[in-house]
């Protein structure tokens, strides 16, 4: 079915692993790859079995960005002058509309260099676990480019004005630990530990209350827009909701028996 991606199933369907499977370029993102894992995402998000979403590499790196052969070649054989506002429109846009509204949590696996768009495609998911080798560049101004790929909206929150203008404007590197100690990343594993330690993390979050985390997740996003009064608000609205779900209902009585609860993600 998807032809640049491999796909992993695990935990009786609950957890679904994407990996860019192109070694030889890094993972450069094509429009292929692009359409494939937007395709990937949407029907993990409408499938009620799969409770988590991960995104990983094949080889030794996570995503070495856009491939420019696909963009500037195959991409344009009739010489379009706004093909590159094209491929944002079209493939990496919908790409991150997928990611940032997908009813279930979407974490980065980087286990290895991530670049250029192929950054912020880490950096979009909900949490980053990456490997002690792996990088992060900001590299688009290497080649007179704006992060794109979500970069120009999250980038200034994750990081502040200052920070995100440093790494946007010179491309700087970022080891695995300096993303942690700027609060891009969540954990850096060595080597041996990553997929296990990996797995263990998935695992859980996969036999996490789903519903509940698909209403934080939109908590969180509208709070980027609301005024506080409206945040309260809104917390009330998501909160009732929350507590109307199966989950809730299956934690409380898990509490009350002393017994660890079997959440179902509904």
């Amino acid at each position: 079915m998807y032809t640049q991606l491999d796909i992993e199933t695990h935990f009786d369907g609950k957890l679904k692993i994407a990996y860019l499977n192109q070694p030889d370029t890094m993972n450069a993102l094509t429009k292929p790859s692009l359409s494939d894992l937007k395709d990937f995402i949407k029907e993990c998000s409408d499938d009620e079995a799969v409770r988590c979403v991960a995104i990983s590499g094949r080889g030794r790196a996570f995503c070495s960005g856009q491939n420019l052969d696909d963009a500037f070649v195959q991409g344009n054989e009739h010489h379009d002058n706004d093909i590159i506002r094209k491929i944002v429109v079209d493939y990496y846009n919908p790409l991150v509309t997928e990611i940032t509204r997908c009813k279930k949590p979407v974490v980065a696996l980087v286990n290895g260099p991530a670049v250029g768009a192929g950054a912020m495609l880490a950096l979009i998911c909900d949490f980053v676990l990456a490997v002690d080798k792996s990088y992060f560049a900001q590299a688009f101004s290497n080649i007179g480019l704006i992060p794109d790929t979500g970069g120009t909206y999250f980038l200034p929150k994750l990081l502040g004005r200052q920070l995100a203008n440093y790494l946007a404007f010179t491309g700087k590197r970022l080891s695995a630990e300096e993303a942690k100690s700027y609060g891009l990343v969540a954990e850096v594993f060595n080597e041996e530990e990553f997929a296990p330690k990996s797995i263990e993390i998935l695992e859980k979050m996969a036999n996490m209350p789903t519903a509940a985390i698909k209403l934080t997740k939109k908590a969180f996003a509208q709070s980027y827009n609301n005024t506080l009064r409206e945040q309260l608000e809104l917390e009330g609205d998501l909160q009732q909701e929350a507590a109307e779900t199966e989950d809730f209902k299956e934690g409380v009585q898990a509490f009350l028996q002393k017994r660890k609860p079997n959440y179902k993600g509904k």
